[in-house]
């Protein structure tokens, strides 16, 4: 009998790795070989031939396609390349920087899709990692933060998969990580038993200097009235959708989290930062400029049901992200805002 191994096994890999694998491999033949002596091998006429056993290959092992536990707070993690850095988090709250990249490696293409934004959202990297120093150094809890390192040129991760790589193959795996990455964030919040909250932070250059809050929904459907969102039931589109309905804050469930006085948008105009929307602005004008959020925020928010709510802000330039000094300014605003606003409607206070 005459047994075959794989030419991957005889001729592939570092020699222990060989020689494990043509152990393995040997002890199943010879264990079939001897079922066949066994039952009798009527084709067998003795001599040197007989009956040929070719081994299968074993199977490849799989490549991860998202971050590969168990992760610990606090460490930073990247997919293969270090396109994508996903730093676990504590506190159940995710930070996502998709535009503030600037990483363009010669080897990968620009992206050339019809309506493909290559602008990056600048100091918009910085300022996340800011913020969730910040809430780490006043409540001794993290933020998990998502960052994509590369320029927007390259990939923009707040697309979907074929507008997100510009159509090409390479950043494929890249893509799927970083959305896996958020998927991981999403499981340890809900494995300590925690609602939590999505923040995915961008800039924009729009004449009015003002933070826009995206939850879902368009400026004509902000200009409406409470009575006519209510009735239309805008909420259930929003990416606060679960909120809007299970808010701690019984008072603030519905529209009070889109625009009450204990919304997010309330909170950041009452640390100096004029926000839409919010009471004092509930709604963009006609003929105003205005994002009202993006793939990241419907993909991780709760408008299908998922345990996570969303919020996209973009952030104006000057007094904002202009500066260090700046940044550090804007990241205590935000983080006060956001240990009233996870207090009020989560029930989460960071421990004593």
């Amino acid at each position: 009998m005459r047994i075959l191994l794989p030419s991957s096994v005889a001729a592939g890999g570092s020699a222990p790795q060989r020689r494990h694998t043509a152990r393995a491999l040997l002890a199943a033949a010879l264990l079939a070989a001897a079922l066949l002596a066994a039952q009798g091998c009527s084709g067998d006429s003795g001599g040197s031939g007989g009956a040929t056993i070719t081994v299968p290959p074993p199977p490849p092992t799989p490549v991860p396609t998202g971050p590969v536990g168990p992760l610990a707070a606090g460490q930073a993690y990247t997919d293969g390349p270090g396109y994508v850095e996903y730093t676990p988090g504590d506190a159940p709250v995710l930070i996502i920087a998709p535009h503030g990249g600037v990483l363009s490696p010669s080897g990968l293409a620009d992206r050339t899709c019809s309506g493909c934004v290559t602008v990056n959202d600048a100091n918009t990297q910085e300022l996340a990692r800011t913020i969730v120093e910040a809430f780490r150094a006043r409540t001794g809890a993290r933020p998990h933060l998502l960052v994509n390192r590369l320029h927007r040129r390259k990939f923009d991760a707040n697309r979907d998969r074929t507008e997100a790589t510009g159509g090409g193959a390479a950043l494929n795996a890249t893509w799927v990580w970083f959305h896996e990455a958020a998927d991981s964030a999403r499981a340890a919040i809900v494995r300590r038993g925690q609602r939590g909250l999505v923040i995915d932070l961008h800039g924009h250059g729009h004449a009015v200097p003002r933070l826009e809050l995206g939850y879902l929904l368009g400026d004509a459907d902000l200009r409406a009235s409470d009575a006519t969102l209510a009735g239309n039931g805008a909420m259930a589109r929003s990416s606060i959708a679960r909120l809007a309905g299970d808010s701690r804050s019984t008072p603030d469930r519905g529209l009070g989290v889109l625009r009450g006085p204990r919304s997010l948008g309330a909170l950041l105009a009452n640390g100096g930062y004029p926000a839409v929307p919010s009471p004092a602005d509930p709604a963009p004008l006609v003929g105003q400029e205005y994002f009202d959020g993006g793939y990241n925020t419907q993909r991780h928010g709760s408008v299908f049901g998922g345990p996570l709510d969303a919020i996209q802000i973009e952030c104006n330039f000057a007094g904002v992200r202009d500066s260090e000094s700046s940044r550090a300014a804007f990241a205590n605003a935000v983080v006060n805002a956001l240990l009233v606003y996870l207090d009020t409607h989560y029930g989460w206070r960071p421990a004593a």
